[in-house]
């Protein structure tokens, strides 16, 4: 954990030094803090769930505020492992945090720390409290890169306010509520011991 700490530090003194000069000629409107409510896509369309987030925007630095509601993972996204056991993930939650440096107007470095809550369940079963074969949280620190555009800015309507913001996010797990990131089990397919280990997100 202190490795990507370190690293993730020095990024972001690097990134302070390099673009001072340029966030000196951003617009003055800039030095009016600005709020921003956004809605992901990937929740609904991917997870069938839903995602709100909310952002605080500075001249120089944002904070986030992000929740994630009823998400659903198939095993065979996060590795071939949770497929062979043939186990799906709930999660009714995720939190996030994080505060980000603006290289330009539009473009920002965000540290985030995030907690993922985990239901575990088999594929073909209900997830229902019943069905559970275990719940857990996984806790990650990560670095993204977003880009903040607002395609209607000059537009004097309703359609000034759509914000498109896409990004690129790495979240790497430092630790879960699980003794030691693991769950031991008799899996009622593979009809043996299995070990589920906590997943670890990575890029998203």
């Amino acid at each position: 954990m202190t490795k990507y700490l370190v690293t993730i530090a020095v990024l972001l003194v690097t990134v302070n030094r390099a673009t001072s000069q340029s966030l000196s000629q951003l617009p003055n409107h800039l030095n009016t803090p600005k709020v921003s409510v956004l809605f992901g896509l990937n929740q609904p369309l991917v997870l069938h769930g839903f995602n709100v987030e909310v952002d605080y925007w500075t001249r120089k630095w944002v904070f986030e505020y992000s929740h994630g509601v009823g998400l659903n993972v198939d095993g065979k996204m996060l590795g071939d492992e949770y497929e062979r056991q043939q186990i799906s993930f709930k999660l009714p939650h995720s939190l996030r945090v994080g505060v980000g440096y603006r290289f330009t107007e539009a473009l920002n470095i965000r540290l985030e720390p995030k907690i993922h809550f985990y239901e575990a369940y088999y594929n073909d079963q209900d997830q229902k409290s019943s069905q559970r074969l275990v719940d857990f949280s996984t806790y990650t620190v990560g670095l993204g890169a977003y880009y903040k555009w607002q395609p209607f800015e000059q537009e004097n309507n309703f359609l000034k306010g759509i914000t498109v913001v896409p990004s690129i996010r790495y979240w790497q797990k430092v630790g879960s509520s699980l003794k030691k990131n693991q769950f031991t089990y008799q899996n009622n397919h593979t009809q043996r011991e299995e070990t589920l280990k906590a997943p670890n997100i990575g890029i998203a």
